[in-house]
């Protein structure tokens, strides 16, 4: 695994999940960044043509030869299977260890358990310090602002997006460039107002004062 702080586009990917990586995330990903792998993601990120340069977790799902590859080719960093965090927590908090400008969930799977801990994760405090956090989950594009942030996207008019409080209440919420604009709102854990937006200018800029935001975009197929 490089040394921490390294320059590498300045960019983390942490692969994680239970399924194969969809084709529209693996096209999106730069080609310079650092890759990490939460555990039995390996399996999928080696399918994809991706070469982690580091395996994370408590390794009880990873099969023995995307093991046998990683003993061979990545550092390892294995943990009791007791632990208290999901190996995508671990791996997440690995990246931020490489402290990059921007970091970049990948994975996919039905457990919707495993789908919320996945993306809540991306809103731990540590990652507060990376100015750029972004995930795909499937082929669904999802961003996360830390307050004080802010967010600026290019997108094709009539694209859905919708803003979320998903790690609890955010202050001071603003997003422009949309039919429904917002200055200064309170948006409460878990409520529609920023539900199902439109884009009608291909700049948004979206800002949150307080709290950890959490922007889906619907992107055409």
């Amino acid at each position: 695994m490089p040394a921490e702080g390294v320059d590498v586009d300045d960019t983390v990917i942490v692969i994680t999940g239970e399924q194969a990586l969809h084709q529209r995330a693996l096209q999106a990903l730069p080609e310079s960044a650092i890759v990490l792998a939460a555990d039995g993601a390996l399996d999928h990120a080696l399918a994809a043509g991706l070469h982690p340069a580091g395996l994370i977790g408590d390794l009880d799902s990873v099969s023995p030869e995307g093991l046998a590859w990683a003993r061979a080719h990545a550092t390892i960093e294995r943990h009791d299977p007791d632990k208290e965090r999901t190996d995508t927590e671990l791996a997440l908090a690995v990246a931020v260890r490489l402290d990059p400008a921007h970091v970049i969930m990948v994975g996919s799977g039905d457990r919707l358990d495993h789908t919320m801990a996945a993306i809540g994760a991306l809103g731990h405090p540590s990652l507060t310090s990376v100015p750029l956090i972004d995930c795909w989950w499937g082929d669904q594009r999802i961003h996360v602002v830390h307050g004080p942030g802010r967010l600026t996207l290019e997108l094709p008019t009539d694209t859905t997006l919708s803003l979320l409080a998903l790690h609890g209440p955010c202050g001071g919420v603003g997003i422009t460039g949309v039919k429904w604009p917002l200055a200064g709102a309170h948006l409460d854990a878990l409520i529609g107002e920023g539900v199902s937006n439109l884009t009608i200018d291909e700049q948004v800029e979206i800002t949150v004062s307080t709290g950890v935001l959490t922007v889906f975009v619907v992107e055409a197929a």
